[in-house]
């Protein structure tokens, strides 16, 4: 969530920046500065008013210890109204101050310079590519028919035990399954990211907290008789761990995975790219997540790429990494970088990663803060990334690793399964 100082400060130069993301903020803007001038004044007569009323109150101590008993009964007559003018105004300031809230609750992060403009994933700038692409066999087949030859996914089943969406996977497929989560925590606990294991339900606070509400509410599944909701991402229930918080700053910074499965509707999506594992409803994913002092967060936002970089190197599958265009840029975000590994049966890139840094708007939501020496508290930075997100790591690996009759397993995860290949 942008600070309305800020917005006060910098209103044309935000307004600008968030044409990047294809929307006029102007309107957005002009809202919320008008909230928060009226919101001002009230907080100016309330001070006021509780300050006049403070002051007749001394008097009217002193009037009664002077033996001014008719004069200080008319003082309190007058200290009367001035209570009950304070409290309408601050019931007046408490509704502005919600409606300030929930204007700035719908305006999207600030890109930063480097972000490319951009309507769509069609306009996201490929800063690298790497690695090899695969050579196939001729009669190579998707991940989806290997998953039915060699009976390790059964999306069927899914379909008849949930819906579609929700696949069952079995034998070596579920084995594979646990040893890439399995592999993912270790490197990352490698890296000096702490471990953390978390509830999939969230409450109402920590949605908004992240920025997933009020944005994506409609992508997320909603326990209404509860008001919780199953998480779409770990990010949700892990930053909010520090929901609230006064950090010190040799706290800084805090680094932490952790694994959880995530749910996303994805109402609306259809077609060839959610065949199999392409697009689920339910998928398992390891997530890395930082609070940064705000001086770091650029160069701990580089220091994740670099370790999915390395992850998806001693997977030895070829990726590229995309920085997104303003039309692509998550709600939150102001800078990310996505990761997209080669599928080579289907001959299409599949996103297995987003790292992002949120800057501050997170924190601002969040209400996180630590303490700055000299300088009082400051909002930290918080940045998160995928590594990784399982169903397209795994649709990779059957399809580039396919031969004739059996599918090779990386050189990395076959301590961690215990099998060289799938047959």
């Amino acid at each position: 969530m942008l600070q309305i100082a800020a917005i006060r400060e910098h209103k044309e130069k935000f307004a600008e920046a968030l044409k990047k993301r294809n929307i006029d903020a102007n309107p957005m803007l002009d809202k919320a500065l008008s909230i928060d001038e009226n919101r001002r004044n009230l907080q100016a007569k309330l001070d006021e008013t509780l300050a006049e009323s403070n002051r007749l109150s001394k008097q009217i101590g002193d009037l009664f210890k002077s033996g001014k008993t008719q004069e200080a009964n008319e003082l309190k007559e007058k200290t009367g109204s001035l209570k009950e003018a304070s409290k309408v105004l601050s019931e007046l300031l408490n509704n502005a101050v919600e409606a300030l809230q929930q204007v700035l609750y719908t305006i999207p992060n600030i890109p930063q310079d480097s972000v490319p403009a951009g309507n769509s994933d069609t306009d996201n700038e490929v800063v690298s590519e790497h690695g090899d692409m695969p050579k196939l066999m001729d009669n190579a087949l998707p991940h989806w028919e290997l998953a039915k030859k060699f009976d390790i996914i059964d999306f069927e089943l899914g379909n008849k035990i949930t819906g579609a969406g929700f696949p069952v996977y079995k034998s070596k497929g579920a084995r594979l399954q646990r040893a890439l989560i399995n592999y993912f925590l270790d490197k990352n606990t490698e890296a000096g990211y702490t471990e953390m294991q978390v509830p999939l339900l969230v409450n109402e606070a920590s949605g908004f907290g992240t920025g997933q509400l009020p944005d994506k509410e409609g992508q997320m599944y909603h326990v209404g008789i509860d008001d919780l909701y199953l998480i779409p991402t770990s990010e949700v229930p892990i930053t909010n761990i520090y929901r609230g918080d006064l950090l010190d700053l040799k706290d800084l910074p805090i680094t932490m995975t952790g694994y959880t499965p995530c749910f996303r509707r994805e109402a609306g999506s259809y077609g060839s790219d959610v065949r199999g594992l392409n697009r689920l409803h339910q998928f398992d994913k390891v997530e890395i997540l930082r609070i940064e002092h705000p001086n770091k967060s650029d160069g701990a936002l580089d220091a994740m790429v670099v370790h999915v970089k390395g992850i998806l190197e001693e997977l030895e599958l070829p990726y590229r990494i995309l920085r997104l265009c303003g039309g692509d840029l998550g709600f939150t975000s102001t800078l990310t970088y996505d990761f997209e590994v080669y599928s080579a049966a289907q001959e299409k890139w599949l996103e297995v990663s987003s790292v992002s840094n949120f800057k501050a708007f997170q924190a601002n939501r969040l209400k996180l803060r630590f303490r700055n020496g000299e300088n009082g508290t400051e909002l930290a930075h918080t940045l998160n990334g995928s590594a990784l997100a399982l169903p397209r790591i795994l649709a990779s690996i059957l399809e580039n690793y396919q031969v004739e009759n059996y599918i090779n397993i990386p050189k990395a995860l076959i301590p961690y399964c215990g099998f060289e290949r799938i047959d």
